[in-house]
């Protein structure tokens, strides 16, 4: 994914690069694969996961609840990222995909020259440069007039979130009820 220097340095640079309140236990960390968003706990004596396994999930974002300042649904796939890369599971054998329709949309839309990014905006840039694809129901875009020169480099636009979900679901993707 190509960004050009300007949304670059809206993305990383920031002033306050991380304002979203934290209200979890100490146990509770970010990282390591999305270092500020995503924080969760090592669970000791839990059942041992499978050395080979595989981990494609997708996770369906409609909501706009935030949390601290951070759309929660967002935050959940920087969680199962993190979570699984600390227990051990090699980062190439965890495989979320998100699709966003609704309301969600908002938070796949370039600010603009004068406006900050919020930390969503922030999370949803480290997903892409995580290599999470996201996809756009085009329904929702068509009904909230947005085009793909609007929407973050890297979002992709399908036909509609079932058709992205049906897609993913050929793919060996199965659908995370959280």
């Amino acid at each position: 994914m190509k960004l050009t220097p300007t949304l670059a340095a809206v993305a990383l640079f920031l002033p306050g690069m991380i304002a979203h309140a934290q209200t979890l236990p100490e146990a509770f960390v970010s990282g390591p694969v999305i270092k500020e968003f995503g924080p969760s706990a090592q669970v000791e004596g839990m059942i041992p996961l499978a050395e080979d396994i595989k981990l494609k999930v997708v996770f369906d974002i409609a909501d706009t609840e935030e949390r601290g300042g951070v759309n929660r649904q967002f935050e959940t796939v920087a969680r199962f990222l993190n979570m699984h890369a600390r227990a051990g599971v090699d980062r190439d054998a965890i495989k979320p995909a998100i699709v966003v329709h609704g309301g969600a949309a908002q938070y796949l839309v370039q600010p603009g020259p004068t406006e900050d990014a919020t930390d969503t905006f922030r999370l949803v840039f480290a997903l892409l440069q995580a290599d999470v694809p996201i996809y756009l129901c085009g329904q929702t875009a068509a009904a909230r007039g947005l085009s793909k020169d609007d929407l973050i480099p890297g979002v992709e636009l399908s036909l509609s979130a079932m058709t992205a979900h049906a897609k993913l679901a050929r793919d060996g993707y199965s659908l995370n009820p959280f």
